[in-house]
């Protein structure tokens, strides 16, 4: 099969009861997952909430305390790294300074005597749109480039699973886009599953079908983007996942339709769809700051109001985003299209207001 052409897809890779402990330390606490063959997953959380450890009992590079691994029907746990259909491109590109490009990629397939190595390398760097530099070395290609050249290593012997380690912290912010796109274009046309690790919300969110929320060793919550961006199921998904406003909410009988809470002794309404089964208490109230909008007295389509005191003003292009200051000393966050309306100053009182059906409730 050429690369680039879609493939067959493998099986799922699933991950049982899979415990990594350091001495005392638990990096990976018995999480559960199954990926979809030919998906793009991302792992995403914090500096130490053990994606990368997770991603490398995947490579076989750790191995679990406890649990197993599985490729679809075999168990590779047990299995060493190299016998594992699996390849990992890592934030360190590890290109061979001496080899031109093509050399490179071919590395692999060269070792293993593939006879026809080159047509099979050329045709991965066709599909990371970099055959016209075959015969050039790493020092003469940018960042970008070079990525795409381990990328092309990587998916060039045909993997069931690519393995993406923060491939693309090493690179600045307009390149760092530009490569969230190839990546995406590259999965969907050789049909491989890719596991990205990122710590990047805005990469999870771009890329993925699926992304799991991970937190000290466990998984959080696992959901598409549109998912845990609507309706995070925790306080820490929520302001993790983007920016949150939270608001403490007293919350009397949940039924059908729209309901009445109470935060700060003033009342407010929502959706009763929002809030989790059966918990009413200890509750928060969740406003993305794009929901929030900056209201006069005459408007009366947002039954939710909340006074205040512009304490912040910051201009970004497309938006401003403000920060107003409540009664009891909260700031809220309130991000605003440059539509041509006018816009509010610093010091202004002004009143917030949103949708009941623009906000979401977690746990406190």
């Amino acid at each position: 099969m050429a690369v680039g052409t879609q493939r067959k897809a493998i099986g799922e890779l699933r991950l049982v009861d899979l415990r990594r402990t350091y001495d005392d330390f638990v990096a990976v606490d018995g999480i559960n997952l199954d990926i979809p063959p030919s998906s793009f997953f991302a792992l995403l959380g914090p500096s130490g909430c053990g994606k990368t450890t997770t991603l490398r009992m995947v490579a076989g590079l750790e191995e679990p305390s406890s649990g197993r691994i599985f490729l679809g029907a075999d168990d590779i746990t047990n299995t060493r790294a190299y016998q594992r259909r699996v390849n990992t491109v890592f934030q360190s590109y590890a290109l061979f300074p001496h080899l031109n490009i093509v050399d490179n990629v071919g590395f692999g397939l060269r070792q293993l005597k593939v006879p026809n190595w080159r047509v099979k390398a050329m045709e991965a760097l066709e599909l990371v749109k970099l055959a016209d530099r075959a015969k050039q070395r790493p020092r003469q290609l940018s960042g970008g480039m070079q990525q795409r050249v381990a990328l092309a290593r990587a998916i060039v012997n045909e993997p069931d699973i690519l393995l993406l380690d923060e491939p693309l912290g090493a690179l600045d912010l307009k390149l760092r886009r530009e490569m969230q796109v190839e990546l995406k274009r590259i999965q969907s046309e050789v049909g491989i599953t890719f596991i990205h690790v990122t710590h990047d919300q805005e990469e999870a969110m771009t890329m993925a079908d699926t992304v799991a929320v991970m937190r000290a060793g466990s998984v959080e919550q696992l959901g598409s983007p549109a998912e845990l961006y609507d309706n995070p199921a925790t306080a820490f998904v929520a302001n993790f996942v983007g920016k949150s406003n939270l608001l403490p909410i007293e919350v009397g009988t949940v039924g059908a339709g729209l309901v009445k809470v109470a935060s700060h002794g003033i009342e407010l309404t929502v959706d009763s769809a929002q809030f989790p089964d059966g918990q009413t208490t200890g509750l928060q109230l969740g406003i993305r700051p794009e929901k929030l909008r900056l209201i006069t007295d005459a408007d009366a389509t947002l039954v939710n109001r909340l006074p205040g005191q512009i304490t912040d003003v910051s201009f970004a292009g497309v938006s401003t985003t403000y920060l107003v200051k409540m009664a009891w000393g909260q700031e809220m966050e309130i991000t605003q299209p440059n539509d041509g309306s006018a816009r509010a100053e610093l010091g202004q009182s002004v009143t917030i207001g949103w949708d009941p059906h623009h906000c979401f409730v977690v746990g406190a």
